[in-house]
């Protein structure tokens, strides 16, 4: 009797110790990826920024080899205001994309995610965080992708909306949405976990 109730729980030891390890597993992976593209966003933003502005302010050619392989060249030459605004917009999408990543980069070096206590409120915040850049990128993607589409009816030859990275506002403002009903269930669930702890 004692031995089985022994093996039972070495067993449930084993299970509990291979379900810790996959998930702290799962969450490094996640924790590296969301570091790669942090890099890789920030290294966009940067280079968009940095193009437009050495385009801008010292060499006007630059506008055909752009970041990215983009060739802006026919929209400077079409209107410097438009390409001052096409430009804004690239960099603030991929700002916001960068800021994105960065509050997911955090989340996780902090460890702020708490399992075993999900309904905190400084997950919460992330979470509305989370949600208005969400929303904030769809918007501008949607603005960019319009201002783009107008500007190739004027005949200018503009790159696809792919290259630029414009496309998708739909999934972002999507993903927002959802996201700002989530961290209201979240908000919810801290009130009622708050009045919970405060019953017992």
């Amino acid at each position: 009797m004692f031995i089985n109730k022994l093996c039972r729980f070495v067993t449930q030891s084993q299970n509990r110790l291979t379900v810790q390890s996959n998930r702290t597993y799962s969450f490094k992976l996640l924790q590296v990826v969301s570091w790669i593209l942090f890099v890789g966003l920030a290294i966009d933003a940067g280079g968009y920024l940095s193009n437009t502005l050495f385009t801008i302010f010292i060499n006007p050619a630059c506008a055909a080899g752009f970041w990215g392989d983009l060739d802006l060249s026919h929209l400077y030459t079409y209107n410097f205001s438009f390409f001052c605004i096409f430009t804004s917009i690239l960099i603030i999408i991929s700002v916001l994309k960068t800021l994105l990543f960065y509050f997911t980069v955090k989340v996780f070096h902090e460890k702020q995610l708490n399992l075993t206590k999900p309904f905190n409120e400084l997950f919460n915040r992330y979470l509305f965080r989370f949600a208005f850049l969400a929303l904030a990128i769809g918007l501008f993607c949607y603005i960019g992708k319009s201002l783009l589409e107008w500007l190739n009816a004027q005949n200018v030859a503009m790159p696809a909306v792919e290259l630029v990275k414009m496309g998708g506002s739909d999934v972002w403002l999507f993903m927002g949405i959802t996201l700002l009903v989530f961290a209201q269930l979240f908000k919810k669930g801290i009130e009622l976990q708050s009045e919970n702890d405060l019953t017992v």
